[in-house]
């Protein structure tokens, strides 16, 4: 009875990650996305200006 829950609990830890890993798969485009606008926030503020919350 052990070694079956033990094979049961492989079986399910395999298919959580094949459901992981689908799912990135799935949704590769909006995280590429996500990463690049959180990448382009980042140099924005990393390159900002000294002055630029004085307005004119």
């Amino acid at each position: 009875m052990k070694v079956a829950r033990f094979v049961l609990k492989i079986v399910a830890l395999s298919l959580a990650a094949a459901a992981a890993v689908c799912a990135v798969i799935a949704y590769w485009d909006k995280l590429s996305e996500l990463g690049g606008c959180a990448k382009a926030r980042l140099q924005q503020k990393a390159c900002a200006s000294e002055y630029e919350d004085y307005e004119e």
